[in-house]
């Protein structure tokens, strides 16, 4: 395969949440206080109403009280005035972010986690020819469940028999922590890379590149789960719930195509108090929990608390893996291809450090399997 360069050139120009003035001057004169989403979220319970955050920001737009709020947007859900305290908490995040030597210390282990994301031990272009649409598994996926990525390469190939797979991350953590100039460099240069080697549709597993993709890509995106099709079905009866990521709150569509996969198994799902567009954090949230670890969990709390000790089903590994400490939860997909050894928590799931071991013999299996179209890493894409 010849290596192509990345074009810095095709830069997409974000529309990132950095204009904090009128933001804030904004949330300031449209709160009205009524406080219905200050009951909603643990966060504004703690600190107040966005307009006396607003204030708050105003008088002091260096401070760090933005990095307790999850982003989850549970707040501009149920706003009656159309308010949106999280991009303004993530608009204040972006005032902060410069201080890079503090952030590094804070978010080491994370900011360490998504530069392996897209290193060349782990990253990986398997574009076959002709291909124009690729799967990307994102992050998490590869590293805990990389069977499953194999397990959806094989049924989607069925439809798409030139699919290409991507390994890389979508910079996520850099972006919600307002490392702005960072994320667009590479989201850019992993997009524009993607649009000259002619892809037009990225299919992707994680809710938070579905995220990325969608509010500063130009390709068309959409999840795996509304492709998919459960291959078996679980014996017997059971109930379920089902926890909504919040990366992907209002995008009702892939809501039902997770309840729709959940049905084909042969599972009914009785839903929590807050669901769809209006679904809680995990906890994980906006790395929430590398400043406060109890404010974090107490999203994980409510959650277990709403389940009432039904097994959770989710889509999102990192959502998973969170609310696995607190409760009973398993990914969707570890479902809709082992149903039974899913409900019976017999799935094996790796943890770190074993992750990144998995994501590297996923990524020789992937070359493996689209052979002899050689994939190239993120650096190798590059030069």
């Amino acid at each position: 395969m010849k290596q192509q360069t990345i074009n810095k050139k095709s830069a997409l120009a974000l529309p990132m949440a950095n204009n904090f003035t009128d933001r804030a001057r904004a949330v300031a004169d449209t709160c009205v206080d009524c406080s219905i989403c200050v009951k909603q979220c643990r966060f504004l319970t703690r600190h107040g109403s966005p307009r006396r955050l607003a204030q708050l920001f105003l008088d002091n737009p260096t401070n760090n009280l933005a990095f307790h709020c999850s982003l989850c947007r549970l707040c501009t859900a149920v706003c009656p005035k159309d308010v949106d305290p999280a991009a303004l908490c993530m608009a204040q995040r972006c005032q902060v972010a410069h201080r890079q030597e503090e952030m590094q210390t804070r978010y080491r282990s994370l900011l360490a986690y998504e530069k392996w994301g897209s290193s060349s031990l782990l990253s990986s272009y398997a574009l076959p020819e002709g291909c124009d649409t690729i799967f990307f598994p994102g992050c998490a996926l590869p590293g805990s469940r990389p069977q499953r990525v194999l397990d959806v390469i094989d049924q989607l190939r069925r439809q798409i028999p030139n699919l290409g797979v991507v390994l890389d991350c979508c910079t996520k953590p850099s972006h919600d922590l307002g490392r702005l100039d960072y994320f667009q460099n590479m989201f850019s240069g992993l997009h524009g890379f993607l649009e000259e080697k002619g892809i037009r549709k990225v299919l992707v597993a994680c809710p938070n590149c579905h995220r990325m993709f969608s509010e500063y890509g130009r390709l068309e995106v959409q999840t795996i789960y509304e492709r998919l099709s459960a291959p078996h079905r679980a014996e017997g009866e059971a109930c379920v719930t089902v926890h909504d990521p919040c990366g992907v709150r209002f995008a009702t569509e892939i809501h039902s195509a997770a309840r729709r996969l959940i049905s084909e198994t042969g599972l009914s799902v009785q839903e929590m108090k807050h669901h769809g567009p209006k679904t809680l954090c995990c906890g994980e949230g906006g790395a929430v929990g590398y400043l406060d670890r109890d404010l974090a969990q107490t999203w994980t709390e409510l959650r277990r608390q709403e389940a009432q000790e039904r097994p959770v089903i989710t889509y999102c590994a990192g959502c998973s893996h969170f609310l696995g400490k607190r409760l009973t939860c398993h990914h969707l997909l570890d479902l809709v291809f082992a149903p039974q050894a899913t409900l019976a928590d017999r799935v094996r799931v790796s943890r770190s450090p074993l992750t990144y071991w998995q994501r590297w013999r996923l990524k020789k299996k992937i070359a493996a399997l689209l052979a002899p179209h050689r994939p190239l890493s993120r650096r190798e894409a590059q030069t």
